[in-house]
This record gives structure tokens, sequence and C-alpha cells, in this order.
């Protein structure tokens, strides 16, 4: 019979928290899954609308379902919110519990229960085992730009971008070196005046060397597989392109440029003094892990990253990360990735009956 040792908590139900979710269920565990929104498709319904996957449907498949359709393309947005979709249908089928309109709030000890989780509207759960698996979508990362607090033009993160005609006709700056502020660059450059600014230039990797998509050769090689240093900063990765973003910018259709020094009023004040007016500055930094949820139990440094290693807690027995970047390879928080480390840590979180105990104190 289920008891409430055999109950894994699992906050978030995008492709992190359902891949988890199947390895607890592979552990004879039964997953509850707390989703803040009103499905399980974690942030992917919230991304630009042209976004694309930069691997193929071949290798963007989570453990047990395979994406479906035609194995070499590079599936839409809306592609991978239909399949985390199909996904989640599945492991309800199979026992796993998934709570839509769920916000955790707060997580703190509890005792011989292991970890007390409340949520928003007063609900309370209680497991021995707790998996944060919230992504990074709710936390864009924005650097402080020098003069920002005196720029009459907009500051736009890439979360909150989602189709050109946003900005089309007007005079914009992404700021940015990854496959994201790229893409976004080349999209926004038939619609408007578009410069990438970048602290160091682009590094490019060719989508398809020698014929066959770069993720073969990923898999043939084991790259996706390579346990990683322990990093307190991910690397910077290169930009995989068909040919298509290098193409623009030897066209000048896009223009990039090093990072400008500062914003004064309209104007951005470029290396070398020159100024130039600008309508928007649209951030694709990145994201942080969210898991402000996690404050209070003392899981978390001083500027909010958990302190995990390979996505076991450094601090409670029995917490556990998973879909973070470069968390125990290149591939962590990626659909082709985030399946493995999801098994791994469940293999590793602690066993069913024994409690969280801190070690932070």
């Amino acid at each position: 019979m289920p008891t409430d040792n055999d109950r894994v908590l699992i906050v978030g139900a995008g492709q992190s928290g359902l891949a988890a979710a199947y390895a607890a269920l592979e552990q004879g565990l039964r997953p509850v899954l707390l989703e803040a929104s009103a499905r399980a498709a974690g942030s992917w319904p919230h991304y630009y609308d042209s976004l694309t996957l930069f691997s193929p449907a071949r290798y963007s498949s989570l453990p047990g379902l395979a994406f479906g359709g035609d194995d070499d393309r590079y599936p839409h947005r809306d592609e991978v919110v239909a399949y985390l979709e199909r996904y989640a249908a599945a492991l309800a089928g199979r026992g796993a519990e998934i709570r839509t309109g769920a916000r955790v709030t707060e997580v703190t000890e509890a005792g011989g229960d292991g970890f007390a989780v409340r949520l928003a509207g007063g609900g309370k759960l209680t497991a021995p085992r707790l998996i944060a698996a919230t992504g990074s979508f709710a936390r864009p990362h924005r650097p402080a730009l020098t003069g920002q607090d005196g720029f009459t033009g907009q500051i736009l993160h890439a979360a909150g971008y989602r189709h050109p005609q946003q900005v089309a006709g007007r005079r914009v700056i992404v700021v940015g070196a990854g496959n994201s502020a790229v893409q976004i660059a080349c999209e926004l450059a038939d619609h408007a005046r578009v410069t990438l600014a970048s602290r160091a230039p682009i590094r490019f990797l060719p989508q398809r060397p020698l014929g066959r998509d770069v993720h073969h050769w990923f898999r043939l090689t084991g790259f996706d597989r390579l346990p990683l240093r322990r990093a307190e900063r991910p690397p910077s990765q290169p930009v995989l392109d068909h040919g298509r973003y290098r193409a623009a910018l030897r066209s000048g259709r896009l223009e990039r440029r090093a990072m400008f020094t500062r914003l004064d009023g309209d104007e951005v004040i470029w290396t070398g003094g020159d100024r130039e007016h600008a309508d928007v500055i649209l951030l694709a930094t990145g994201y942080r892990p969210a898991l402000d949820w996690l404050a209070r139990l003392g899981a978390l440094t001083g500027d909010g990253r958990p302190r995990q290693r390979g996505g076991l807690s450094s601090t409670h027995r029995g917490l556990g990360f998973v879909g973070l970047e470069w968390q125990r390879t290149p591939a962590s928080n990626s659909l082709r990735g985030v399946g493995a480390d999801a098994r791994h840590l469940l293999r590793k979180l602690a066993p069913a009956g024994v409690s969280a105990v801190s070690t932070h104190h």
C-alpha cells in the first residue's frame, strides 16, 4: 500500500519536473507535481513566437516518449508545448499526480515529515523528498546598464519579447551573444534597424557539420554525457548556425558591435565615444534559477543560487534540483539531457522514511 514515505513533491511541471516525475515512477515513488500555471508545459508557452529548438526532434525527447513526426525537423515552440502536455497525460495515466494552479510560496523543515510545502491560498503538503524543477524563466537576468535610470527609451528583456511587431520600425539594440540573442536580432532585422551588442565576438558552431546535425556528433562522441567540472558560472556556449546568421552579419543586414559603455537620455554611447539614438534595448542576457520559495529553508546562496552538487542539495538530505544549466553535463537544462539528470538524482535522493536533515546551521 502506498504511504507518505513514497511521496516526492516536485515543484514545477515543465520539462524538468516531468522528467523528474518519470524517474520517480521508475524508483517506485509517488510523484506529486505542483505547477503554478494552468498547464503542464512549463515556460514553453511564454517564449517568443518564432522560437524553434536548436536540436532535431530525434534528440529532443524526454525518457519514455519519442517526440514523433519527422526526426530531422527542428520543432517549433508550440510543438514542444503539445509534446509536454502529451507527456504529462502519459505520466498521469501511470499514477503521477499533477496539480495545476498550485503555486508554491514557501518551504520549511517539517521534522519527521521532511519538508512542509505551502501553497498560495493556504494549502500545505509534506513529504520526505522535494525536487525543485521551476527552471529560470520567472527570473530574467537584467544586468545593470550605466545610465539606465535616465534612459528615455524602452528596456525590454527577451522574456517579454513575442514577435517583431512589438518593435517594428524602431532603432533596436539587442544585448547578448547566445542563441536567443542572435535568433531574435536576425528576426528583427527584417522589421527594424538592429545592432547586436556583446562584450565578446559571437562564437558560431555549424549546425550540420559533415552533413549531420551537431547533436548527432554530440551523441556519437559522448559529449552530451560528459561530466563537468563544478563551476560557479556556466561557460558561454556557441551559437548554432545553419549559415543564416553569419550571412546576415557579413551582408550588413545585421550589425554587431562591442558592448556600449552607457546610456544617456535617448542615446547609447559606444566604445570610442560616438553616440547614437536608440528606441529599444532588448536584453537577451539569460536567466537565473527561480527559487525564492526555498529562501527560508536556507538552501540557497546569498544571490539565490542553489547550494548543490550534481543536483543534490548540500544543505538538506532529501532535497534535489533538476534543470539547472550545466548541472552535470552540457545538456543538463535541455529536453535532450534533463531526463538523464533526473534519473541520476532520483537514484541518489534520500531513501523512503529518511527525514530532511539540515546541515547549514
